[in-house]
């Protein structure tokens, strides 16, 4: 199966991925942030901690399937009497349904500025052979 790969997410989220307990996450990183926007709602994703440069066949991840996807910007004020500051952060919001644990058969593109795309083992990584 291929899927959009979201790449160097934390070890903790993984984790919690893994264990269904958490459900959403925010994706702030520029290269994860153009991969969101390429992903619909009903989409599969692969999560994996390594990063994007390490990406290789066999790296292990989390498959999950997108079941809302927003994005948001937030901006932050700060002044005082010498100076005005205004920062403006965008972010995706994408609320998972873990799959299974897999890994990549294929990585089908992984190049700085393109969607990193990875074609993902059908099967659970514990029941593969």
């Amino acid at each position: 199966m291929e899927c959009v790969a979201l790449t160097g997410i934390s070890d903790n989220v993984i984790k919690e991925l893994k264990n269904h307990v958490l459900r959403t996450i925010e994706i702030r990183s520029p290269q994860n942030f153009f991969a969101a926007l390429r992903i619909d709602v009903g989409d599969y994703v692969f999560i994996t901690h390594t990063s994007a440069q390490d990406v290789i066949g066999g790296t292990v991840g989390v498959l999950a399937r997108v079941l809302k996807h927003q994005i948001s910007t937030h901006r932050i004020l700060q002044s005082n009497e010498t100076f005005y500051e205004e920062c403006e952060m965008t972010m995706a919001r994408l609320q998972l349904e873990p799959k299974y644990v897999t890994r990549i058969h294929k990585v089908v593109c992984n190049e700085i500025g393109e969607v990193a795309r990875v074609v993902v083992d059908e099967t659970s990584r514990y029941e593969a052979r």
